[in-house]
């Protein structure tokens, strides 16, 4: 799942989700969202470039784990 895939790059960061949120000015809430919703794709890049990954290695995780 993409918020697990998250959740992990802020504990490997030392830093909460909340603070990621401040950290890229969203909306209190708005990852933590992501488990019922997707997040736009500027979202996306913005989370993916703050923890200097690629998009599609925040959602390969997210594929893997739907197949299984």
């Amino acid at each position: 799942m993409l918020l697990n895939k998250i959740r992990s790059l802020c504990e490997t960061r030392g830093i909460s989700i909340a603070k990621l949120e401040r950290n890229l000015e969203f909306g209190n809430g708005t990852v933590r969202g992501w488990s019922r919703s997707s997040p736009s794709a500027d979202k996306l890049k913005r989370v993916a470039d703050y923890f200097g990954v690629t998009v599609d290695e925040l959602l390969r995780e997210e594929a893997n784990e739907q197949a299984g």
